[in-house]
């Protein structure tokens, strides 16, 4: 029997999703206003996010509720080394350190891990579902401002294991109905999931600073503003 929690996830995370859109980091990303230290520092930030996702993951993949969402071909980790070595070398961890957001995201999946790991589902369902739609178009923004070839760079952004984006994520939401849990936990779960998108928003939030030390204040705030940016 269906616990329709694909789509109150939907319904419930529709403030949170435009929200996210509407951060200055995230629409000067849109716009093809990528800086390329920038870039590599979230990739960097989220080197951490999915290594403690996936761990967590991992270590409860016989839980009732985590089982029926336990899909591997979606682990981005080793994605997320590959594009970490391209852009600071093979000492690449030695490199990075999550950003103060990024901690406090880490620190709440480990928290939901050791506690209720039922809720990391909120979690996996916006990260996930996130880079396979509107991920799929940063790829080709970075791609094209960066001057990148094939995946090089992005490799974060490619599921070598899942051809059909469109089919696989309906598989995905088919399975969210087919989670265990009564409508409380439901619930919970689509409160985590906000969580997920406020983590997400800080972590580039503090990017931002980076960026505008990169293309300046004035042209940020154009472009935050949807006015006409010169170029620098």
């Amino acid at each position: 029997m269906s616990n329709n929690l694909a789509i109150k996830l939907r319904s419930g995370t529709q403030h949170s999703h435009a929200a996210t859109e509407n951060i200055g980091f995230m629409k000067c990303f849109v716009k093809g206003v990528v800086d390329r230290n920038c870039f590599a520092k979230f990739l960097g930030n989220l080197y951490f996010v999915y290594g403690e996702l996936e761990s967590a993951l991992e270590s409860h993949k016989n839980h009732p509720c985590i089982s029926v969402l336990y899909f591997p071909e979606l682990n981005r980790k080793a994605n997320l080394h590959e594009d970490l070595e391209f852009y600071y070398g093979s000492d690449w961890l030695s490199q990075i350190k999550p950003s103060v957001a990024t901690e406090n995201y880490v620190s709440r999946i480990r928290e939901l891990s050791e506690k209720q790991p039922e809720l990391l589902i909120g979690h996996a369902y916006t990260r996930y579902m996130g880079d396979l739609s509107g991920g799929q178009m940063l790829q080709r923004v970075v791609q094209s401002t960066l001057k990148l070839t094939g995946y090089q760079g992005t490799s974060f952004y490619n599921f070598e294991q899942i051809p059909d984006k469109k089919v696989f994520k309906d598989k995905y939401r088919e399975a969210l109905d087919k989670v265990p849990v009564d409508d409380t936990t439901a619930d919970k779960i689509v409160v985590e999931a906000n969580n997920s998108f406020q983590f997400n928003m800080q972590m580039a939030k503090e990017l931002e600073a980076i960026l505008i030390q990169s293309i300046g204040e004035e042209k940020f705030r154009k472009l935050i503003n949807n006015e006409t940016a010169t170029a620098n």
